[in-house]
């Protein structure tokens, strides 16, 4: 019987792991960098420890460590979560011979399936060659044989691409899963990916859990995922749950693991099977009434499943991930405060973070999942579309807006969406849009408390005026005090104090919430930057500046570049990595390269000025 579970993890899944155990009376150990000190996971655990190195990106990569820290704390089992070390066989085994319990699938079938490479020959599946791309092949995609997330994968379009996107492949795959292993296959421009959850006991027993679609993402890490999939036959569901348990079965598999495939023109061409949780696993267990973390400890324990076959799906689950990130920013992730997060009541939230936490620059900048559960799939996205609209962000900048979008938008809502939904329609959903009132309402609940000494005058003064940046734009907002309170041309003001405002415009009213940190505002779901009254001139940039968007190191410098080299509009002129991804910075014009403010190694932060391109026009 388990009693004392470790996480090898972090932030959202040892959050929810932990939640189940406590559920289940087990007692919990986390483990943390550094920069993971004061982190919901660690705070909420029953103990934890820390896991000492310079790099907290690193620290969940020591298994040596863990182990230790588990036998150290007196647990006697470990889960894994996902990324990190939860595909890693080596640590599974080291787990098993310090002779704690393994919550996860036995090393050697992590093994089998830890390479796409081996996966795909278990499957009877052969990758192409490198070497042997042609024209006719195009496009392929290029992708890591370890790991997942989106990491190490490029698609190429065109044959001078190809090695290129080798390199680049290599290199982030190497700093994200300590292996530069990549191969190629044929990239299906507008196919589905489409996932089975598995779930397999020591009796032999294999659970297919249904479909799972997660077609919208972006750098081919997931957004928006579903249960069940949308719109296949009978047959094709039938067929990709029992090719499901049969990729269980061959490697003897045992817990929970993710079969997934891509789909396309009814065919389904299988990708890799992950060998643990995936973080989409909330909405099988909403569909089908499981906790797939306390059926992961059962069959742990040594438990049959309840049954020789699964229960009955009921309903359908759409679960959408927050992240801090700018999605019309080249999804740049984002790093901060997040002062408030708060999801209305009746959808799920699982989170790694709360009100006053970092969001920092070591790790993937999820925030938050978001999941909603209806009968229907048409109620179950207008929920969590809904719920997401309604959620209060107060932080970084996230995907929200793009979250809302998406699911209100045409293609989704109709079920005909693909992997290739966000190029088609990235610029469209990321459209700048904010509410004309915010700036105003912003304005007055700044001003409440003030006019009480004098602010209003017996005669016509002139109005109080304050300028915010929303949506990329200035907007002056114009106001006066009278005796009877604030007014503005063209809105009654019926009710203003620091943190709420009533407007009526054309006999609607309306509530504005309005919450203010810093020079930041929040009005509602809008996001607005107060600016002062007189403007630092020492803080204007010169024309051509590249900012870093992000903070990061400046991994690579384009072969050449350097004060005086001509460049064309879009050429890439350096790369940032942070949070384990590449980020290409590119010429904003076609023009002559004045400044090069960087060097290869260096650690910069946002805002810092890397380079600076002058433009050749007149």
């Amino acid at each position: 019987m388990i009693t004392s579970v470790l996480v090898a993890n972090r932030g959202e899944i040892a959050h929810r792991v932990f939640r189940t155990c406590a559920r289940l009376g087990v007692r919990t150990v986390a483990v943390h960098s550094d920069a993971d000190a004061h982190a919901l996971h660690t705070r909420v655990a029953d103990s934890a420890v820390r896991l000492p190195g310079a790099a907290p990106a690193e620290t969940y990569l020591r298994g040596d460590l863990i182990v230790k820290a588990a036998v150290a704390a007196g647990a006697d089992a470990v889960h894994p979560g996902y990324g990190f070390l939860s595909e890693n066989p080596g640590f599974a085994r080291a787990v098993l011979d310090a002779g704690l319990v393994w919550i996860g699938p036995p090393p050697e079938a992590i093994e089998a399936m830890a390479s796409k490479t081996r996966a795909k020959a278990l499957m009877g599946i052969a990758p192409l060659g490198a070497g042997h791309v042609t024209e006719a092949d195009l496009p392929v995609l290029v992708k890591a044989a370890a790991g997942g997330g989106g990491r190490g994968m490029r698609v190429v379009r065109r044959l001078d691409e190809l090695e290129p996107a080798l390199r680049a492949a290599r290199a982030e795959a190497a700093s994200a899963f300590g292996d530069g292993e990549v191969f190629v296959e044929p990239y299906l421009e507008h196919g589905r990916h489409v996932e089975v959850q598995v779930l397999a006991d020591t009796h032999g027993t294999v659970w297919a859990l249904g479909t799972r679609d997660c077609s919208l993402q972006r750098r081919h890490q997931k957004v928006i995922e579903e249960a069940p999939a949308p719109g296949l036959t009978p047959a094709l569901d039938e067929e990709l749950r029992a090719l499901a348990v049969r990729a269980a079965r061959a490697v003897d598999y045992v817990g929970a693991g993710t079969v997934e495939f891509l789909v396309a023109d009814g065919t389904a061409h299988f990708l890799e099977m992950n060998t643990r949780l995936q973080v989409e696993h909330p909405v099988t267990e909403e569909v089908f009434g499981l906790d797939l973390v306390a059926e992961q400890i059962r069959i742990a324990e040594g438990a049959p499943l309840a049954a020789a076959e699964p229960p009955s799906a009921r309903g359908h689950a759409v679960e959408a991930r927050l992240y801090a990130e700018d999605p019309a920013g080249d999804w740049s992730p984002q790093t901060g405060t997040l002062h408030r997060l708060a999801v209305p009541d009746g959808v799920r939230l699982d989170t790694g973070c709360t009100d006053g936490d970092e969001i920092g620059v070591h790790y993937d900048p999820m925030i938050a999942k978001v999941i909603a559960h209806a009968p229907t799939r048409a109620e179950a996205v207008r929920k969590l579309a809904g719920a997401l609209e309604r959620t209060a962000i107060h932080g970084p900048v996230t995907n929200r807006d793009l979250l809302v979008r998406s699911l209100r938008h045409e293609e989704f809502t109709s079920a005909r969406m693909d992997t290739g939904f966000y190029d088609r329609h990235l610029a469209a959903l990321t459209e700048p849009a904010a509410d004309p009132l915010a700036p105003l309402a912003a304005a007055l609940a700044d001003s409440h408390g003030r006019s009480r000494f004098g602010g209003w005058r017996n005669l016509p003064s002139q109005p109080q005026v304050k300028r915010y940046v929303m949506a990329g734009q200035e907007h002056e907002v114009r106001y006066r005090h009278t005796r009877g309170g604030p007014v503005a041309d063209g809105v009654q003001v019926i009710h203003v104090d620091a943190t709420a405002v009533v407007l009526e415009t054309d006999g609607v009213r309306r509530r504005f919430e309005v919450a203010r940190h810093g020079d930041r505002v929040w009005v509602n779901g809008t996001a607005l930057t107060a600016l002062p009254r007189f403007p630092d001139p020492t803080a204007q940039q010169a024309p051509g500046s590249l900012l870093a968007p992000m903070p990061g190191t400046v991994v690579k410098i384009a072969d050449g570049l350097v004060t005086g080299s001509g460049v064309r509009a879009g050429e890439p002129l350096l790369w940032l990595e942070a949070m384990k991804m590449q980020h290409r910075i590119s010429a904003p014009v076609t023009g002559t390269v004045t400044a090069v403010q960087v060097t290869e190694g260096q650690q910069v932060e946002v805002g810092t000025l890397l380079a600076v391109v002058e433009s050749n026009q007149p």
